[in-house]
């Protein structure tokens, strides 16, 4: 199996080993980055304009995987689509060669490579991943001014684009507030650059930016954007499971409250009451266990090769090691031991426990490991782990 360069040193791959020692410090959430390098190819492991080509002209791509945009003109959906919804792949190139810009979103979904990139990026940030792709023909632009309500890094593949970069009218964005235009003063640029090719931008959310195609190559460039859990999404979570507990939170607003001449005072009293309530019942580590659990679950998993190799755990003496980037939890089920993973959960029998440990302490197992269980259990316990994405064979 290919070592992909991004999956021992993601930051790194993206941003260069200078500047990933200060990103969470100086940049995340706070400002700007961006990285300028004479590394054209950097990351044409990740994608080509040759790639996209191939896509486009022999997949079908289905509502919702294919878009087009163009700032200089209005297109919608029916421009470029058969009635059926799946795109035209000619009326697609006609609008290319007029300036709209190609999106393919999410296309990590069905692309390997990008899939993997998305994986060693959940394993840092712990949040969710998506791509978008977009491919912008020379002179000219995708969008007008605007701002995420997400944070991206942009990673330029091929051509090059003139960014500019606007005030931050709102700080950190809920998901969902996104830019809407006339509602904020987009003044004049704060910054304004080329991104060539190997070159990446970190955008924080909130932050307004535009960008048009630089000199007369298409442009190709990723946009990985991190959907995030907040403070506020915590909060709320702690709210709802104390509210499960204590009736009090469950009682209706008073009758009439909306009226203009409700008095108030017993509301407010109610409203301190459950208050302290919520400060003396609060239990956070309930709450991030659940949402560790739910984005361990929510993971896609990684089975690459599983299927070519379903011989592989029946080899003699074979020995794995844990999936780079898997991510997992254990927990105890009455008389099975589960690993929480990418997809669900895995249960096996409490008797593996000693060699479940070993494994996912970073050590190498066989059936050996498995001592406490038959010989038919042992393998079958190895099966499972290489079935399900955990395991990788160690090559002898």
């Amino acid at each position: 199996m290919d070592r992909q360069p991004w999956v021992d040193d993601v930051i790194g791959y993206m941003l260069g080993s200078e500047q990933k020692t200060n990103f969470f410090k100086d940049y995340h959430e706070k400002k700007p980055l961006i990285v300028s390098r004479d590394e054209p190819d950097r990351f044409q492991d990740l994608l080509s304009f040759e790639r996209i080509d191939e896509m486009v002209s022999s997949l079908e791509f289905p509502t919702g995987t294919l878009d087009m945009t163009s700032a200089s003109k209005s297109l919608t959906r029916e421009d470029y689509t058969f009635s059926s919804g799946v795109a035209d792949r000619g009326a697609v190139s006609r609008h290319f060669q007029n300036g709209a810009t190609l999106i393919l979103p999410q296309l990590h979904q069905s692309d390997a490579r990008l899939a993997s990139f998305c994986h060693a990026m959940e394993a840092i940030f712990s949040c969710h991943l998506q791509t978008n792709i977009y491919l912008t023909p020379p002179d000219a632009q995708g969008f007008n001014t605007h701002y995420d309500d997400h944070d991206v890094f942009v990673m330029q593949v091929s051509g090059s684009k003139t960014w500019r970069f606007y005030d931050t009218p709102v700080a950190n964005p809920y998901r969902g507030e996104g830019f809407q235009s006339g509602a904020h003063d987009i003044g004049e640029p704060t910054q304004e650059f080329v991104m060539n090719a190997g070159d990446c931008i970190y955008v924080p959310r909130g932050l307004m930016h535009d960008a048009r195609t630089h000199g007369d190559v298409a442009s190709l460039h990723i946009t990985c954007g991190l959907i995030v859990k907040t403070w506020a999404d915590l909060m709320l979570e702690v709210v709802s499971e104390v509210a499960l507990k204590n009736p009090d939170f469950r009682r209706a607003l008073p009758a009439g409250f909306a009226r203009p001449d409700f008095d108030r005072t017993e509301a407010i009293k109610h409203f301190e009451k459950i208050s302290q309530a919520l400060a003396d019942n609060t239990d956070p580590e309930a709450a991030l266990d659940l949402f560790v659990d739910n984005h361990i679950r929510s993971r896609t998993p990684d089975t690459t090769g599983t299927l070519s190799g379903f011989q592989t755990p029946l080899k003699p003496g074979q020995r794995f090691s844990l999936r780079p980037l898997t991510p997992w939890r254990l927990a105890e089920d009455g008389e099975h031991i589960v690993i929480i993973t990418s997809g669900g959960e895995v249960r096996f029998p409490a008797d593996a426990e000693p060699g479940l440990h070993t494994l996912l302490d970073g050590g190498e197992i066989s059936t050996a490991s498995f001592k406490a269980l038959s010989d038919e259990g042992a393998t079958e316990t190895v099966q499972k782990l290489y079935a399900y994405g955990l395991t990788i064979p160690v090559d002898k």
